[in-house]
């Protein structure tokens, strides 16, 4: 589904968040407070938003990013800078990093698509330094409250007619909508995440609670 939808998952992006997620991506890469000369990971990089930023803002760093889906990182090799990264095709489940490689590790929209999600957290945490810092951002379900109705109109509505104009996949952009209201809770992720050994987590929710960016630091 990711490889079918490669070519236009950039623009979808921008459409669906009115252009926000820009800034959720830069304000995760603040929160993940690199040090000077870090090796990170960027872990579901897909067309590596994330690396590339984290390259145009900090030359000194490092970045290999991962996806298990090759025609994401072949969209993503096209982009102005791309060359500055390390790409590897990689389950992020299997993550094939050695204990302790990283100076910090982050996603985007990684954790609601895998299989096991504990397994993937505790793969993030094995290949972090001790008191290295970790980071997520990642969609959530909307909250119950007088905007519930507006934001799910849009999840469920704005988004697949989006997806059927702009790429001509509705399935794909069914997808997102489902798989974003059947996630956790940011609460309940957060749990999970200190329970594969990540310390100190604290959340945010963006976009009317419908994004939260996750982070903490490797005990």
């Amino acid at each position: 589904m990711f490889g079918r939808i490669a070519s236009h998952y950039d623009l979808m992006n921008r459409l669906m968040t009115f252009g926000q997620d820009v800034r959720w991506r830069k304000e995760a890469i603040r929160r993940l407070e690199i040090p000077a000369g870090a090796l990170v990971l960027d872990a579901g990089a897909g067309t590596g938003d994330i690396s590339l930023q984290i390259r145009r803002s900090r030359k000194d760093v490092r970045v290999i990013a991962s996806d298990l889906t090759p025609a994401m990182m072949l969209a993503g090799k096209k982009r102005p800078g791309a060359g500055d990264i390390l790409w590897v095709a990689a389950d992020a489940q299997h993550l094939p990093f050695a204990h302790g490689t990283f100076d910090g590790v982050i996603s985007g929209y990684l954790l609601r698509n895998v299989g096991d999600l504990d397994r993937t957290l505790a793969e993030q945490s094995r290949v972090l330094k001790p008191g290295s810092r970790w980071v997520a951002l990642d969609t959530t379900p909307p909250q119950h409250n007088i905007l519930q109705p507006f934001v799910r109109f849009h999840l469920q509505v704005v988004i697949p007619l989006l997806g059927r104009l702009v790429t001509g996949d509705v399935e794909a952009y069914r997808y997102l909508p489902d798989s974003t209201e059947g996630f956790l809770e940011a609460g309940c992720l957060a749990e999970r995440i200190r329970a594969a050994g990540i310390s100190g987590v604290g959340y945010v929710r963006r976009m009317l609670g419908t994004m939260a960016i996750h982070w903490g630091k490797k005990v």
